[in-house]
């Protein structure tokens, strides 16, 4: 078998998209975030599909991925992460990617409207801020959480049905679409700190206290079942106040494998805490993603 030559390694080094850095853009995780946009996207009425493409491609092949990697530059992780089980080693080209990832994702969102160009550009800033360590939003338990919590459901609500509907205007926030995001804040807020169970020895090593970390396993668990508790709440007076009880009753029946696995997780975790892990943690987010979108895609067909 041939040695590689240094011209050849050279070259590796240089190129962008090699295995690793297309393996820290985290691409599939990008689906764990789909059911914000299919929440957002079954409130639109009417919906514009040239721009609901568009900010489908935007967030979920641009500037999620482009965050996924920037933090992983930030963090250089050696143990799991969201979405790898086995990161590979971090090198300086990660960053070079993210910027490029914000770009064409920014350049996209001005194709919809120069609006949601200057939305956009604010969820890029504050993405930065919570891993970028001149800021480090992320080791501040909880206005980390709260961040995470607003910008990935609420935020994102706004950013999907805005650009659906191709509507931005002082008449878009009303009471209605309050409810709205508040539903997807709390989704996020209760599953984030679950995402965050197995890594407290490597936050704690860099400093970053997350909410998980102070809250501990067990807190972990109950704190994220007061806030689904919340959103169940939520979507009962959003759904039986703005449409019907039929409405609740698809988001219940849909939260149901979610619960029992969380639930089964949970009891798993209490006698054994090396339970609380990637795997298990991973299998949650799967369930409760797979689980969401249905729900929504449900709603949506419903609602038009």
């Amino acid at each position: 078998m041939r040695e590689p030559t240094a011209t050849s390694e050279k070259l590796k080094r240089k190129a962008f998209f090699d295995r690793d850095t297309l393996l820290h853009l985290r691409l599939p995780f990008s689906f764990f975030l789909l059911p914000v946009f299919c929440f957002g996207l079954s409130e639109a009425l009417p919906v514009d599909w040239k721009n609901t493409a568009l900010v489908f491609i935007v967030l979920h092949f641009f500037i999620y991925p482009g965050s996924n990697i920037y933090n992983s530059y930030m963090d250089k992780d050696k143990g799991s992460i969201g979405g790898l089980r086995n990161p590979p080693p971090v090198t300086r080209k990660l960053y070079y990617v993210s910027i490029i990832f914000d770009g064409v994702g920014l350049l996209l969102s001005w194709l919809i409207s120069w609006k949601m160009l200057l939305l956009m550009l604010v969820y890029v800033g504050v993405s930065k801020a919570y891993s970028w360590r001149g800021v480090r939003l992320k080791k501040y338990g909880w206005i980390g959480w709260l961040v995470v919590m607003a910008f990935q459901g609420g935020y994102t609500f706004l950013l999907v049905n805005i650009a659906a509907e191709n509507e931005l205007n002082e008449a878009w926030l009303d009471g209605k679409k309050a409810w709205a995001m508040l539903i997807a804040s709390l989704l996020i807020g209760g599953f984030y700190p679950l995402t965050q169970i197995y890594q407290h020895e490597e936050d704690s090593e860099r400093g970053d206290l997350t909410v998980s970390y102070k809250l501990g396993v067990t807190g972990t668990f109950i704190f994220s079942a007061l806030l689904f508790l919340g959103a169940c709440a939520a979507a009962w007076f959003y759904f039986s106040g703005f449409y019907s009880a039929h409405h609740f009753l698809i988001f219940i029946v849909c939260l149901v494998p979610v619960i029992i696995y969380f639930l089964y997780w949970f009891v798993k975790s209490m006698q054994d805490k090396a339970a609380a892990d990637f795997s298990h943690a991973m299998r949650m987010t799967f369930i409760s993603s797979v689980c969401m979108i249905v729900c929504f895609t449900a709603l949506f067909v419903l609602n038009h």
